[in-house]
């Protein structure tokens, strides 16, 4: 039980080993993390082998939501089992306020944010305070007889349900945590520490959007150890059956700076925001990315971060390099429409586009331009459209 904690805080904060011979006093966030490694291996009381403090909080924690139980039920059980069992007052929180902020410190609550039901608001920050969408005017809540208060029995408590809600699991401290482990940490700088250089594509960090980027924000490239991110977004039906029409959006981030081996595997992948259903969002998915957009400002100014390995703190900084994405996905997420007479994010606003009345189809030709110009397909007008290539390819825009 005792092993098993600890996997499980080291799982939580994506943290393989941990030194705990520290230089520098590590930052709150990292102090977290020391102190539940402590309580998993700390013995619930002398003696006990079975169950170590952190072990028998969470069997409790589990048990009260299995069984419905009350807030206040379950702090009364933690008042009588220290009562009933003095060696275990100390390791036992007083109240179920307690309990939730060590379980919250694993990391296994999200941010619950309402959203209007036709996508138009999320009531957040200022808006939090609002019943009534402020575009549509449609109600925050469900509109039923169960949720619904006489206006003339203001003595009748109903629970009002929303009418859509968005999970939003915050990105900061997870990056914060790949820094808590030495073994994480040094790979955090992999990409410009032991990436091989010899002008083969094998990595993100050898794409010439990484260099640009690197040139253009020379302070953010000075220290390896800043973030580079990419974003990936589609729906998908959380039902077996497919003629169910329902479509959650999820949101996942992963960093970059790892090698590939260990960049593209499940625990570096990192899901940020659950967007619900049941109709996709859309173009109007900018509403439900408004946290992650403000955490990524927050990131990119850079928060202080613990880093294990070289046991010290530093101002670490993030930055979303990229999207990852089908094309209609692409167009949400970009702004750039994928349909139309300007469909091609490439072409832009040289993209040939051609309408064929018959089958109302559009057909999009001018390939023939990104050819070299001695290609004898540009010359080649009968097995194409009847037509002479002699056009220049587009300029790719920056």
């Amino acid at each position: 039980m005792l092993d098993d904690m600890d996997k499980l805080v080291h799982d939580a904060f994506g943290v393989q080993d941990t030194d705990l011979n520290m230089e520098e006093e590590p930052n709150e966030q990292a102090k977290i993390f020391y102190k539940l490694l402590n309580d998993a291996q700390k013995e619930l009381y002398p003696g006990c082998k079975q169950f170590s403090k952190l072990a028998f909080l969470i069997r409790l924690f589990h048990l009260k939501c299995i069984g419905k139980w009350s807030n206040k039920t379950f702090t009364m059980l933690l008042e009588l089992l220290k009562e009933a069992f003095p060696d275990v007052t100390e390791s036992l929180p007083n109240s179920y306020y307690e309990v939730q902020k060590i379980i919250g410190a694993l990391g296994l609550t999200c941010v619950k944010i309402h959203a209007c039901p036709n996508d138009c608001m999320s009531y957040w920050k200022e808006h939090a305070n609002d019943t009534f969408c402020h575009v549509c005017k449609a109600s925050r809540y469900v509109q039923n007889e169960n949720n619904l208060v006489d206006e003339e029995d203001s003595s009748r408590k109903t629970k009002k349900v929303p009418a859509k809600v968005l999970r939003y699991f915050p990105l900061k401290p997870r990056l914060q945590r790949l820094f808590m482990s030495c073994k994480t940490a040094s790979f955090m700088s992999w990409h410009h520490d032991d990436r091989t250089k010899d002008g083969y594509m094998r990595h993100p960090s050898d794409s010439p959007l990484w260099h640009a980027f690197d040139r253009q924000h020379r302070d953010f490239a000075k220290d390896p150890r800043n973030v580079r991110l990419g974003l990936a977004a589609d729906g998908f039906s959380p039902f077996r059956m497919m003629s169910v029409a329902h479509s959650t959006w999820p949101v996942i981030l992963t960093p970059y700076n790892m090698p590939p081996w260990m960049c593209m595997i499940e625990p570096f992948f990192f899901l940020t925001l659950l967007i619900p259903g049941p109709s996709p969002p859309g173009n109007n998915i900018d509403v439900y990315l408004q946290p992650l957009i403000d955490e990524l400002k927050e990131l990119w100014n850079g928060v202080e971060t613990y880093d294990a390995s070289k046991k010290q703190n530093f101002c670490m900084r993030a930055a979303l390099l990229w999207t990852i994405n089908d094309f209609p996905a692409y167009a949400n997420l970009s702004g750039w429409s994928t349909k139309g007479e300007l469909a091609c994010p490439s072409c832009h606003k040289d993209t040939c586009f051609k309408y064929l009345y018959n089958s109302h189809k559009e057909c999009y030709m001018g390939h023939r331009r990104f050819l070299n110009d001695d290609h004898p397909y540009r010359k080649d007008a009968k097995s194409f459209d009847g037509k002479e290539e002699n056009h220049k390819a587009p300029i790719p825009l920056t």
